[in-house]
């Protein structure tokens, strides 16, 4: 039998709803006008400037992003013509392959992260208190946790 939303979790799951999707759609926007970066451009570029090379293997990128390889291989194909990443085939496997960060792409995502910041800074962060904030990142470590406990094996490792 299914347990419905009692009237606290419907506005907790409303609310959390409707602010996700202002907040994607206002960061994109920024993004976009400021650096021509789509969010998902910088979700991927992000994930090559957070690690000590800048290069993934496409299926860890897709696991690491949530997406689906069909969708991540058309961005990349994308991105690749724009000049901001390359892509190579992987000695160790022929299935597999390497997406890495090119100097122009570091180069595009150095120039859009302080506006990105300055965004997430108003739109987030200046808002809230300290006890907010320590609020808001238990709650998502705690989500996050459960999600990876109970996350089907979707064969993300090539």
């Amino acid at each position: 039998m299914t347990r419905w939303l009692d009237d606290h979790e419907q506005r907790a799951w409303r609310g959390y709803l409707a602010m996700h999707a202002q907040l994607m759609a206002r960061l994109s926007r920024q993004l976009q006008a400021d650096s021509g970066l789509s969010l998902s451009d910088f979700e991927v570029l992000v994930q090559l400037t957070d690690r000590p090379e800048p290069r993934i293997r496409v299926g860890h990128l897709a696991a690491a992003l949530q997406w689906e390889k069909s969708r991540l291989s058309h961005h990349l194909a994308r991105m690749e013509k724009r000049g901001l990443i390359s892509r190579e085939g992987c000695p160790e496997d022929a299935r597999g392959a390497f997406v890495t960060l090119t100097d122009h792409g570091r180069e595009v995502i150095e120039q859009a992260a302080p506006g990105h910041v300055d965004a997430v800074r108003a739109l987030v962060f200046d808002h809230l208190d300290p006890d907010h904030v320590t609020a808001l990142a238990s709650i998502a470590e705690r989500v996050l946790d459960r999600l990876e406990a109970t996350a089907p094996n979707t064969g993300h490792d090539k």
